[in-house]
């Protein structure tokens, strides 16, 4: 167990013949006990101080864990929106080619429903115009045959 300074100031040394200065032993023991309270008393003020940096080094260790987590946890985040971001980027592209498929498809049917209907009326068209010419044609042989003369005879007569 280290000495206190009351254990220096209470110690008692034997008397001999020829020994020591008392008084001067005495001086130098008190000069001891101020120097060791001096020394006690420092080494508290540095335990204190150790204790206090301490407190302020586990204040900032968990500072800097609480950040690292934070880091960590909005690292995470971004990495989670990056990849909703990303699928649903991925949804709009497929959605935009369905889409797209879609409108090719329509497209094309309508396409060929007005192929479809422009070759028929060009059949209506083709037959239309066969019809008229065959029905001209009968006109101007009515016109031509000798039966039109025997009606203008028979009308020049009635008058």
């Amino acid at each position: 167990m280290p000495l206190t300074p009351l254990d220096i100031h209470n110690k008692e040394f034997s008397r001999s013949f020829r020994g020591y200065n008392e008084d001067e032993v005495n001086e130098f023991l008190d000069q001891i006990i101020k120097d060791y309270e001096a020394l006690i008393r420092e080494s508290k003020d540095l335990q204190n101080q150790v204790e206090t940096l301490q407190e302020r080094l586990n204040h900032f260790a968990n500072i800097e864990e609480t950040l690292s987590k934070t880091i960590i946890v909005a690292q995470e985040a971004a990495d989670e929106v990056r990849s909703n971001a990303k699928k649903e980027a991925q949804l709009i592209v497929k959605e935009a080619e369905k889409n797209a498929d879609r409108i090719i498809n329509e497209s094309l049917i309508k396409s060929r429903k007005i192929s479809l209907e422009i070759e028929e009326l060009k059949k209506q068209a083709t037959i239309y115009r066969t019809r008229f010419r065959t029905l001209l044609e009968a006109q101007v042989e009515l016109l031509n045959n000798d039966s039109w003369e025997t009606f203008a005879q028979l009308n020049a007569a009635n008058e």
